[in-house]
């Protein structure tokens, strides 16, 4: 394709035809947040439908299964599905993956639950959730090819950047459709079976999404490719067996994913857990606020992809990893200081420590939520965490049992060990062997007494409603949104931009996968554990600080600019 024709095609507006591809080509995105938000809404009635019953071990299987339906599983799909978008086209590979999510999400509204059909029940609920994590390692890199094909040169990162606010509207979608249906019944009614009603109404944008998909055609890249005998007949093989290929694979996942992912985590899902569990701030206030966040800053999403074809993606995403590498710990301290500020206050009048035996401290890294930690530093770490609490720590003598000072209180902590003869001890002395409810009623005891400590010491049981500044949070929860958008924004139109049309589809989506679903999906719980660890409820920042500096680092060295790119000849 010629530049001249590709700068006059830049300045026309957008065909009916290409609102098509876009439109279509985000629903499956749509698709792939309305769900990730019911289950996360839902999830305790889904537990209570699907995993009543169930023993402690194969709950664990399942808690496993479902863990890697959502993180682990999505890399394989991009495999999958990426070579089958590179061997056969885009437009029919992502609507098989459509397919795919969509009866996934349909059958699960009316899969009968763990008291019709007993064991079945949860093994067919992790099968769909596996299928759908499969489908969606296709969905992303399939409808990124295939929007990026069929925009002009020069308006690609404006075309793509759509698809990147469709994680907003699957979140207010999916709001929506839940709080009309608790509000129209009872409670009992709801759990009973209003629940399956979200799930059911996803038939409509199943029926919406591949009716608009069948009418699309093949993407002119991928067309012109195939006629001329071009196209790949071993992506797999092309992508990830040629050097030239995969060391393109390794850019795009440690000189841009990786930070992407922990700047998009923290942006969304980090800030709502800290506001949720270490400021408390009550669920329904947090999560308005978060929504009130992200319909301001969505908007900036298509603003940064436009920006980007005209100075370019890597300078935009570049300055979206460093202003959060500098700014992360200023912001959330901000919120903090907005959100629950008697937190604050208790903080600089009352500092807590945590006296312990430094050798039977853990790393309480659980990222599947089945590990115990049983010490009693552990335990006493975990406990202050739990209430968003922080701490330094003071070094004891080998054997000490931990204790934790608040002000110029001490609390006697405990052991506690899983086995039949749990081992218990509230003094500073040996550990002594009690019965499991020994055990309960010590740490009853433990949680009682810390918890009046705290009370005494002003550390606030929640956030008080007055005294949250609303405005500033939603302000300072905006600016991490806003560096959520740079980053995110141009970043599909580099990701097709990279690699040649041959496999691009295969190249693009594993890194993207990887990225997002590994680095990105175990921010949570890392920092958790940096937190446990440190006693500072700030330096769980450190993990994405720490991954978006090094994208930063290897994207301005390694990384080259691909917005003049003629993905026609790119191959």
């Amino acid at each position: 394709m010629a530049y001249a024709a590709s700068t006059a095609d830049a300045v026309r507006p957008m065909t009916g035809e290409e609102k098509k591809v876009i439109f279509a080509s985000s629903l499956g995105t749509v698709f792939e947040w309305y769900d990730f938000y019911l289950y996360g809404s839902l999830s305790a009635v889904i537990a209570a439908q699907f995993f009543s019953g169930v023993n402690p071990t194969a709950a664990f299987i399942f808690a496993l299964m479902a863990f890697a339906a959502g993180f682990a599983v999505r890399p394989f799909g991009a495999l999958v599905f990426g070579r089958l978008g590179d061997m056969i086209g885009r437009k029919y590979t992502f609507l098989v993956t459509i397919l795919i999510m969509g009866l996934s999400t349909f059958i699960v509204g009316i899969l009968p639950n763990y008291a019709s059909i007993g064991i079945a029940a949860p093994i067919i609920l992790i099968v769909l959730r596996l299928l759908q994590g499969l489908a969606l390692g296709g969905e992303y890199g399939g409808a990124a090819t295939y929007v990026a094909e069929h925009a002009p040169h020069g308006r690609r990162g404006n075309y793509t950047s759509w698809i990147q606010t469709t994680a907003t509207l699957g979140l207010f979608l999916s709001l929506l459709i839940i709080l009309g249906c608790r509000v129209s019944m009872s409670a009992e009614d709801f759990n009973a079976w209003g629940w399956r009603i979200p799930f059911l109404i996803s038939i409509v944008l199943l029926g919406i999404s591949v009716w608009i998909r069948l009418m699309l055609n093949e993407s002119p890249a991928f067309k012109k490719m195939k006629e001329e005998g071009k196209h790949s007949k071993a992506p797999l093989t092309e992508s990830f067996g040629e050097w030239k290929n995969l060391k393109i694979v390794l850019l795009a996942l440690f000189g841009l994913v990786a930070g992407q992912a922990v700047v998009w985590y923290t942006g969304q899902f980090y800030a709502l857990f800290f506001l949720t569990q270490t400021l408390k701030v009550d669920a329904q206030t947090a999560n308005l606020m978060i929504a009130a966040a992200l319909l301001i800053g969505t908007p900036f999403f298509v603003i940064f992809g436009t920006l980007a074809d005209r100075i370019g993606r890597k300078p935009i995403i570049m300055a979206g990893l460093l202003l959060a590498c500098l700014t992360y710990f200023p912001l959330f301290k901000g919120i903090t200081h907005y959100a629950n500020p008697a937190l604050e206050e208790a903080i600089a009048t009352a500092p807590v420590v945590v006296i312990a035996d430094p050798n039977e401290c853990s790393f309480q890294f659980n990222p599947v939520g089945t590990s115990q930690f049983t010490s009693s530093c552990d335990i006493a770490k975990s406990a202050l965490v739990k209430r968003g609490i922080p701490y330094t720590n003071e070094a004891a003598p080998a054997g000490t049992v931990a204790s934790i000072k608040v002000g110029s209180t001490v609390i006697p902590g405990y052991s506690a060990l899983p086995q039949a003869n749990t081992t218990v001890s509230l003094s500073h002395g040996p550990a002594t062997a009690a019965t499991p409810a020994d055990a309960k009623a010590v740490g009853a005891a433990f949680d009682k007494g810390l918890g009046d400590a705290l009370k005494a010491a002003n550390y606030p049981a929640k956030a008080d409603p007055a005294r949250i500044d609303t405005v500033m949070v939603v302000a300072l929860l905006t600016v991490l949104v806003l560096y959520v958008t740079m980053v995110y924004g141009p970043i599909a139109a580099m990701l097709v931009e990279m690699f040649p049309t041959r496999i691009r589809y295969t190249s693009m989506s594993l890194p993207y996968h990887i990225g997002n679903g590994w680095f990105g999906g175990f921010l949570p719980t890392t920092s958790f554990a940096i937190v446990a660890a440190t006693g500072d409820i700030y330096s769980g920042l450190w993990y994405p600080i720490v991954i978006a500096a090094a994208t930063l680092v290897i994207g301005l060295l390694f990384v080259r600019e691909t917005k003049d790119v003629d993905i026609y000849q790119h191959d």
